[in-house]
């Protein structure tokens, strides 16, 4: 049976431009990181708004966790595809599932502080509402790049992992293969409420156990048009949002799931 996740803290996906924070303890949180807009309004003293709402959260283009931002659509996006690298040989999906949530702030075409359900009572807007009109504006430059639209230039998401080879028809556990790219480590599969829940075993935590140091791999049965359920690699695998702790020192990413000193992060992933 699996080990109960590490809770998550409460929070929120969507960066601070101006804030930064030092974060000396082991598991920080949402609040006070980046992704705590709150200090930068006036209007509002809640972490989650800004990201989530208990009711109404936007749909539109994939199943994200109660989102409430609007959702762009995914052919906005220019993927990494497109530069016809010979070396990628991993079938894309649509761009979605969780990316498509943290793309709503990071790709800079609305305030960071728009949102569906302003906070209070009767402020339901579906196209959107700024919580603080001229307090918070787009994603910019520095502490945070804002993405755009162009992701040809970041790493590939919505992307098959490894070049398929594990759907949900396999049994629960390490993924037997083959993989399409053997220059990937197989992931871990487990099911849960009927889905199938796959992830990569990091080098932080108990082998074959899935932990909040892992870095998970998301489902999805529209890869190349295909209506198989198989894993996919999405911002969220890399980035856990919710935990605003700078892992492997300075200079270093945060949000990161593990700290990427030796490359960690890569090649939990990748075998180099």
């Amino acid at each position: 049976m699996m080990r109960a996740m590490v809770k998550k803290s409460i929070g929120a996906v969507g960066t601070a431009i101006f804030a930064i924070f030092a974060f000396n303890n082991a598991s920080a949180t949402v609040v006070g990181s980046f992704h705590d807009l709150s200090p930068f309004t006036a209007n509002t003293t809640a972490v989650c708004v800004f990201c989530h709402t208990p009711h109404g959260g936007d749909t539109s283009f994939a199943a994200v966790p109660l989102w409430n931002k609007v959702l762009n659509a995914p052919g906005a996006y220019t993927r990494y595809s497109s530069l016809l690298l010979p070396t990628l040989d991993g079938a894309e999906a649509p761009v979605g599932s969780v990316s498509i949530a943290c793309l709503s702030c990071h790709d800079g075409t609305q305030a960071m502080d728009v949102v569906i359900n302003l906070p209070g009572s009767y402020g339901y807007n579906a196209a959107g509402t700024q919580i603080d009109v001229g307090a918070i504006g787009p994603m910019g430059s520095p502490p945070v790049r804002n993405l755009g639209t162009d992701l040809t230039n970041d790493h590939p998401i919505s992307i098959q992992y490894a070049g398929g080879g594990c759907d949900d028809s396999d049994a629960d556990g390490t993924c037997v293969g083959p993989l399409g790219d053997p220059d990937f480590n197989f992931p871990e599969k487990t099911t849960i409420n009927g889905n199938p829940v796959w992830w990569i075993d990091t080098s932080v935590g108990v082998a074959g156990v899935r932990e909040k140091t892992d870095l998970p791999l998301y489902a999805r049965a529209d890869v190349a048009g295909s209506s198989v359920i198989e894993p996919t690699v999405e911002c969220g695998s890399c980035h856990d949002p919710h935990d605003g702790q700078t892992t492997g020192g300075p200079g270093s990413v945060q949000f990161l799931r593990i700290s990427n000193a030796g490359s960690e992060v890569c090649v939990s992933c990748h075998i180099k």
